[in-house]
């Protein structure tokens, strides 16, 4: 059995010859990951033009402590055919039943594709309105659903008048509708009265960019979110401007997320879901559109036994004020 032992001895040998070295790869860096820093730009701790009051902001965090994130759910069935009939007319405003909103909403109304009728919602409200947010009544993005290789999702709104405040941008439910984007908890906002970003930020928010040097009668500002990185930016009539904000709403499958719209004053604005073409020309493609994200869960095909209550059933006991 001598030349059993000699086999041995050479297949040792040949281990030690072609072991790995001990340690990292060259050109390894092992060291732990740089800790998460907050956006680089200026933090400012008052509003440029307007402050919501102290008992606004303590009213809030009540709210948010009494009421934790919605979990994501499924889209019922019937959701689901609707989105599947009328693609991006499926989104509209959610109505406000805050005595805070005074004003209107009319929605498009959810037509099937190329029926006509109306293609975006309009908004108009009376210089009595009071800061309020505005939210979709569906998600732009649903957490249990499988992206599709979809880039992001994607919607604008059109300023036609803003004797007052607009603020684009995007939030979890519950949200405490008396606060504007991005003050509260899993809410981001790019504010057009003062032209600076917010992400759960009570204060006065970042500066954004000096790209963004006004915002007219007429413009529109878009904000997208994109898969890759969980980056919300924003365009200025059709162009992508800087990201805002980076590693939001992750892990995409913990939230479903909403558009967002706040508004104070005499203001009139329209929100695209997509019925109607984007200024960006990017989100026209089938990449960011909202419509083709849902129907197959992450991770497997739907089920057809999963159908959930309608969102606003779940919602039925949110609070107002």
């Amino acid at each position: 059995m001598s030349w059993l032992k000699a086999l041995r001895n050479k297949a040792k040998d040949t281990q030690k010859q072609y072991a790995p070295p001990v340690g990292p790869p060259p050109g390894v860096d092992l060291a732990p990951p740089p800790e998460w820093q907050p956006a680089p730009e200026r933090r400012h701790t008052l509003g440029l033009y307007a402050e919501a009051t102290e008992d606004e902001w303590e009213s809030a965090q009540r709210f948010c402590a009494e009421y934790p994130p919605e979990p994501p759910r499924l889209f019922p069935s019937d959701v689901v055919e609707h989105i599947d009939a009328a693609g991006c007319r499926a989104w509209q405003i959610e109505q406000s039943r805050t005595p805070r909103f005074k004003g209107r909403i009319y929605n498009a109304g959810g037509n099937l594709k190329g029926s006509g009728g109306m293609d975006v919602v309009r908004v108009v409200t009376e210089v009595p309105c009071e800061d309020v947010c505005l939210m979709s009544d569906l998600p732009i993005l649903a957490g249990l659903y499988d992206v599709h290789g979809k880039l992001g999702v994607y919607y604008e709104v059109k300023v036609l008048r803003m004797d007052g405040l607009i603020a684009v941008g995007t939030a979890c439910r519950p949200y405490p509708v008396w606060r504007l984007p991005g003050w509260n908890r899993l809410s981001a906002g790019l504010h057009l009265d003062d032209l600076r970003k917010f992400f759960e930020d009570p204060d006065g928010g970042r500066d954004y960019t000096p790209l963004l040097t006004g915002v007219a009668s007429g413009d529109t500002i878009g904000l997208g979110y994109s898969f890759a990185l969980g980056t919300i930016f924003f365009t200025h009539n059709g162009a992508r401007l800087p990201d805002a904000f980076t590693g939001v709403y992750l892990p995409r499958g913990a939230h479903d997320v909403y558009a967002a719209v706040g508004v104070e004053g005499a203001c009139e604005f329209e929100v695209n879901f997509g019925g109607d073409v984007f200024r960006w020309k990017e989100g026209n493609e089938w990449a960011w559109r909202v419509e083709g994200h849902v129907g197959t869960l992450m991770g497997g095909p739907s089920g057809g036994d999963d159908e959930l209550p309608s969102y606003n059933e779940v919602r039925g006991n949110r609070r107002t004020k």
